[in-house]
């Protein structure tokens, strides 16, 4: 097939990737402008847009799609037969979805109705799901309202973080989008009517829906009040970018574990000889209970401990175990997050 790509970040490239091992023709990519990243703030490429440079495919930038009906056509002069989207970043208007014969199909990180919108994979871990998942779904106006074509789910471990799930998810995706096509070729062109009943797909419901917003700069700080496993599924969910202060400084927080018994089997082994030590709602939110070598900081929430592994101080690298506990210099009875 003929197709016309559409993606951003680096979760997009293993599907890029699947495509053209899969022998598509891809007759472009479309990604999101350069933007300027790094201490010297250079404009940097988006990683699908690097990507597509390096397999010689012509890329297309626009800073808002809806707005440049010229660039609508050019695109629709490549002459796709559908179109593949993947994390993009903007929504696409009507007079793209209807240019491909085939469709637009777009491979979407959650498993449908549930967590629509743009932070799915962070949302799910902040909200303590069980599992999570992918889905190809036939694009329509709506945000992530279409009839979805196939699903897969897969587990949401205690430790996984945004970048590790994220980037299972992204093969799975990849996977799916290989065995959709072609499913999606062999019920031909048409009217989306046409092509959907041929496939037999049908209306996502409406029951169970839940909308993954963007993360903000407000979501960022951690309230050390809350129960230790809510505290560390923020961490994990908004990796990496949780934080707290420590002594007038921003500190990231990259890796905890919360020390409740009933976890104790996902935990890591160093991890769950720590449970019970300290009694829980004893000690003032947020402070340090100990320092143990090797490992970080056990620091008091609402409910149990939380184990600091890993955490990044401002203007300085990210460190874990002795080398946190050097980097802070922390003693039992400081205190985070004041």
């Amino acid at each position: 097939m003929k197709l016309l790509f559409w993606g951003t970040p680096a979760y997009a490239v293993p599907s890029l990737d699947a495509l053209v091992g899969a022998g598509h023709e891809l007759v472009g990519v479309v990604s999101q402008p350069d933007r300027r990243r790094g201490r010297g703030k250079a404009l940097q490429p988006s990683a699908v847009k690097a990507r597509a440079l390096e397999l010689g495919i012509p890329v297309f930038t626009p800073a808002r799609i809806r707005r440049e009906p010229e660039l609508q056509q050019q695109l629709a002069g490549l002459g796709a037969d559908a179109s593949v989207v993947v994390a993009f970043g903007q929504i696409l208007p009507t007079a793209v979805l209807d240019q491909p014969p085939l469709g637009c199909w777009n491979g979407h990180g959650s498993l449908l109705p549930r967590w629509r919108g743009a932070a799915p994979i962070q949302w799910a871990l902040i909200e303590g799901d069980a599992e999570t998942g992918v889905g190809i779904m036939a694009m329509e106006e709506g945000l992530d309202t279409g009839a979805v074509l196939l699903q897969r789910s897969t587990p949401i471990h205690l430790l996984d973080n945004a970048h590790t799930l994220g980037q299972r998810l992204s093969q799975l995706t990849a996977e799916l989008l290989v065995e959709a096509l072609p499913q999606i070729a062999a019920a031909g062109p048409g009217s989306r009517q046409q092509r959907l009943a041929r496939l037999g797909l049908q209306p996502q419901s409406e029951e169970g829906v839940r909308y993954a917003r963007l993360i903000s700069k407000d979501d960022l700080p951690i309230d050390w009040q809350r129960p230790a496993l809510a505290l560390h599924r923020r961490v994990m969910g908004l990796y990496p970018g949780a934080s707290t202060s420590w002594r007038g400084q921003r500190l990231k927080l990259l890796a905890t574990e919360p020390l409740v018994e009933r976890l104790s089997p996902q935990l890591s082994p160093e991890a769950a000889a720590l449970v019970g030590r300290w009694p829980s709602a004893v000690h003032p939110p947020g402070q340090v209970l100990a320092a143990e070598s090797g490992l970080g900081l056990v620091v008091s929430t609402g409910g149990c401990p939380l184990l600091l592994r890993q955490a990044q101080l401002e203007g300085k690298a990210a460190s874990a175990g002795t080398s946190l506990l050097q980097q802070l210099g922390a003693r039992p009875g400081d205190q985070l997050g004041s």
